[in-house]
C-alpha cells in the first residue's frame, strides 16, 4: 500500500509536461518581454530588464513557444532526460 502512495506523490511532484527545462542566457537577453507575455507563470522581467525563470511548472509546449518568441534566442530549452538542447536548434 505504501508503494502506491509513494509513486503517486512522486507523480504529483512532477511539473505538468515536465520533459523540458528552460534557462535564460542573461548576456543575450534584451528584455523585450514576449517570453513573459506568452508564459507569465514561467518568465518575468526583473529590475535589470532581463528575463528570469520563476518556475518550470508549465506545459512543455508553452515553454517552447515562449522560447521561440524571443527575438534574440536568449532562452534555451533542454530535454531534462537527455540533456539535449531542443531550442534554439544548432
Amino acid at each position: 500500500m505504501s508503494d502506491s502512495t509513494d509513486s503517486k506523490s512522486q507523480t504529483e511532484q512532477m511539473p505538468p509536461g515536465g520533459k523540458y527545462r528552460v534557462r535564460v542566457i542573461r548576456d543575450k537577453c534584451i528584455g523585450a518581454g514576449p517570453c513573459s507575455a506568452v508564459a507569465p507563470s514561467v518568465f518575468e522581467i526583473d529590475e535589470e530588464n532581463k528575463a528570469v525563470v520563476i518556475s518550470q511548472n508549465e506545459l512543455d509546449d508553452l515553454k517552447l513557444l515562449a522560447a521561440q518568441s524571443c527575438p534574440v534566442s536568449a532562452i534555451v530549452v533542454e530535454d531534462i532526460e537527455t540533456g539535449e538542447q531542443v531550442w534554439p536548434k544548432s
